[in-house]
């Protein structure tokens, strides 16, 4: 909250509404607090500009007096008479001002909503401009994305100091670990809970047997060399699956049939899943195995072994939801079991005798998060949130309680009447961006039996969602004065969804978080030691830590963070799959490939070999004017400023198309290159990924680099058909590529050709597709 001016001057200013406000509660109203420095005009006309500028203000205040505020939003770690004093006075405060607040409130998130909505969704034009962070070395654009961060994200950000608006004081004890007991959660069968605790200490649970695990040090070092012994091994429905580790090796076998009584799951998942997961099952699932799909069972089966695992067959088309209530069931089952533990021992310590010794009681991490869920978009964390909800809803008659639940689907869910009419895409593309597509946002969720909540502060949190761009713009670079990542530092289980996406996002979003997570946190945050373990204590969570990654395919950048940045002592699954037949099987067009191997020697030199071999070898054959119509295709936006320098310079007639270009100058270059008035057409697989436009006019296609998504290819010289002028004999399709493609290239002509042209002695391969009239 900003400080308030006092004076007539600032009574004259205020609104009618906010008039009232001040003569029922003797203060201004929270939601129009002026920011110093700032039009008041501005503050007072524009609602839900006046929302994020408040938050603005908040945040320069939690910098002066960070103590403070870090102490009011980590109740839950602490407990002493001051801060339950203090808790008290808030929720005194709060309740006198929830009812000037609310109907403003709500007003201001329609608007806001509305404006987000809009700016999404015109034809998914907008796509590509919340993307802008992605030019790493474009200040201007980094700036912006900077700007657009401080302006339309904070108020979705808990731990910046937004509480008057973000934080649920009010039920802050009702969600605090510390201060509850495991008989307040669960009432008269406390005793029941306590047998249930201590069966399944017999049958050696697995989130017990991992979290109880005490490493040596000797382990450790081994652990951080990365040197993995693997096996390999074929389960029905996964298919080829690597296993690695660097301690004791062990295979796992795919388990035929589920026991329900078998998979430890905590209360009430074991009742609620099989109602929740109906949809995806079929009528051909065996009796005993009535609650898991043949892919979850398996799935289900390595996540329970707190293994890591890489699953990079995800679509969004067929098996994503699929696969996300499996790992939504994982994460929430690990979080109550996590919880019940702490409440369950907050019971014994206070039937404890004073004095007695507290360390047999180690059960929580420097802070309270323990589980991170990175998703694309908004629409992503909205159903993670929904699957949640209906897995703790045992039924119709016992709803759970979920705070701030309109707030949340105001600002996470999507009006389908907003949608372009006439818009029409491939079934994968409408799959994908579903819903609300913004990718800026993060959400703390805080769980307990019987409630859940919504916009928790992140220290009091069980669960953070969050997207890669959300979570950067909090953790910030090095010398920035506001940035956190403490937050980070005792996630227990990291799950990374639909990671393709980021790849056409920003991937050094990702790779940033990945430095910044299971580090020690620069500030205690009022946790009580005695209740830390000790494998937190020593540093070593990130040896603790399940990383669960899925994906669309399979990625260099994507395998580099399952290799290089998890250290589970406990092992990795991967699924190693490999294509047996190519997208190129789907070009319908009669098109002559050419593919043409070009040498590099090492990964990082390619770059600059396929450069000087594109424009000293490739370029002269297509500078005739009998080469018009040719459009090249680039997946690399650095390589698609490069291009664009070169033909800027040797004065070629081209025109060119990225993500960033706007609607007008899209439509001109179209139109353009379909006339043949530009011989080139610069052309990025980023906009491509979000528009999904036909480029009519081709006849000569080069494939600067193989792309990311093997089923562009296919598309891409399916677009030729679209001009279908009798001269089709012309057409042309070549290929550059280099052996660190490989699979890239294996997702375009198959694995057994791939072997083939990466060691055949000659550079230039022939493929002829289509019907031979």
């Amino acid at each position: 909250m900003g400080k308030r001016r006092g004076g007539w001057e600032a009574v004259r200013g205020l609104s009618k509404r906010q008039k009232k406000h001040l003569r029922e509660f003797g203060e201004e109203h929270p939601f129009y607090d002026k920011v110093s420095g700032r039009p008041e005009a501005t503050q007072i006309c524009d609602l839900s500009e006046n929302s994020d500028k408040s938050s603005a203000e908040s945040d320069s205040e939690t910098e002066v007096e960070q103590i403070s505020v870090y102490h009011k939003l980590l109740a839950t770690l602490k407990t002493s008479p001051e801060s339950e004093s203090e808790t008290e006075e808030e929720e005194d405060e709060s309740e006198s001002e929830e009812a000037g607040v609310s109907e403003t409130e709500l007003d201001s998130d329609g608007s806001q909503e509305t404006g987000e909505a809009d700016g999404g969704e015109e034809d998914e034009n907008d796509a590509p401009d919340q993307e802008e962070e992605v030019t790493a070395g474009d200040t201007s654009e980094q700036t912006l994305g900077q700007k657009q961060a401080d302006d339309t994200d904070t108020a979705c950000d808990p731990s910046h100091g937004a509480i008057e608006e973000f934080t649920d004081v009010k039920h802050e004890s009702e969600f605090s670990l510390e201060t509850n007991f495991m008989e307040e959660e669960s009432g008269g069968c406390n005793a029941d809970q306590r047998d249930s605790s201590s069966a399944q200490a017999i049958s050696e649970d697995p989130f017990k047997l991992h979290m109880d695990k005490e490493l040596e040090e000797k382990e450790v070092e081994k652990i951080s060399t990365l040197l993995k012994t693997s096996s390999q091994s074929k389960w029905p429905r996964l298919g080829q699956l690597t296993f690695s580790s660097t301690l004791e090796h062990k295979t796992l076998k795919a388990d035929k049939e589920v026991d329900m009584k078998q998979l430890h799951l905590h209360k009430p998942l074991e009742s609620t899943w099989p109602k929740v997961n109906k949809q995806f099952l079929s009528s051909m699932n065996k009796p005993s195995d009535a609650s898991f799909t043949p892919l979850q069972r398996e799935l289900f089966c390595i996540m329970s072994t707190y293994r890591d695992l890489f699953y990079p067959e995800s679509n969004a088309l067929t098996n994503g939801e699929e696969i996300r209530h499996a790992y939504c069931l994982h994460a929430l089952n690990h979080v109550l079991k996590a919880n019940a533990q702490v409440l369950s021992n907050n019971a014994k310590r206070r039937d404890q005798k004073p004095g007695a010794a507290n360390d047999d009681y180690r059960d929580q991490g420097l802070t309270r998060p323990k589980v991170l869920m990175v998703v694309p978009f908004r629409e992503s964390a909205l159903r993670i949130v929904h699957i949640f909800i209906s897995l703790l809803e045992v039924n119709d008659r016992k709803k759970i309680d979920v705070s701030n639940k309109k707030r949340f689907k105001g600002e996470f869910g999507f009006d389908p009447e907003e949608k372009p009419p006439n818009l029409k895409r491939p079934e994968d593309y409408e799959a994908v961006f579903a819903g609300n597509i913004d990718d800026h946002f993060r959400i703390g969720v805080a769980i307990l039996q019987k409630s859940m909540r919504l916009y928790a502060p992140f220290y009091s949190s069980d669960i953070i969602i969050a997207s890669p761009l959300g979570l950067r713009t909090i953790i910030g670079a090095e010398g920035e004065k506001k940035r956190d990542f403490d937050f980070l530092s005792s996630i227990e289980i990291l799950i990374i969804d639909q990671a393709d996406i980021f790849l056409m996002q920003n991937w050094e979003h990702v790779l940033h978080l990945m430095k910044h997570i299971n580090l020690l946190p620069l500030d205690s945050h009022g946790v009580d030691f005695s209740r830390v373990r000790m494998l937190n204590l020593n540093n070593w969570s990130k040896f603790y830590r399940q990383t669960l990654l899925f994906s669309a395919l399979q990625d260099p950048q994507i395998n580099s963070i399952f290799n290089k940045h998890c250290f589970n002592y406990v092992g990795q699954v991967a699924v190693r799959n490999v294509p047996l037949s190519g997208s190129i099987s789907h070009v319908v067009v009669q098109l002559p490939h050419v593919f043409r191997r070009l040498e590099a020697e090492n990964s990082t030199s390619v770059i600059d070999t396929r450069f000087q071999f594109f424009i000293n070898q490739v370029l002269p054959e297509y500078r005739d004017a009998i080469m018009s119509h040719t459009l090249i295709f680039v997946p690399s936006y650095f390589d698609f400023v490069r291009l664009r320098n070169y033909f800027k310079k040797e004065d070629l007639n081209f025109t060119h198309i990225c993500e960033y270009t706007k609607k007008a100058a899209v439509c001109r270059a179209r139109h353009f290159f379909l006339k043949g008035e530009k011989q080139f057409l610069l052309f990025t697989e980023r906009f491509h990924f979000y528009k999904r436009y036909t480029i009519k006019g081709i006849r000569n296609l080069i494939f600067y680099e193989l792309p990311t998504y093997s089923h562009f290819y296919s598309e891409i010289c399916n677009m030729m058909k679209a001009t279908d002028n009798g001269v089709d004999a012309t057409w042309t399709c070549t290929v550059l590529y280099s052996k660190y493609d490989a699979q890239k290239l294996s997702a375009v002509v198959g694995i057994d050709r791939t072997a083939q042209m990466l060691q055949s002695k000659k550079t230039v391969h022939l493929f002829v597709t289509g019907e031979n009239e």
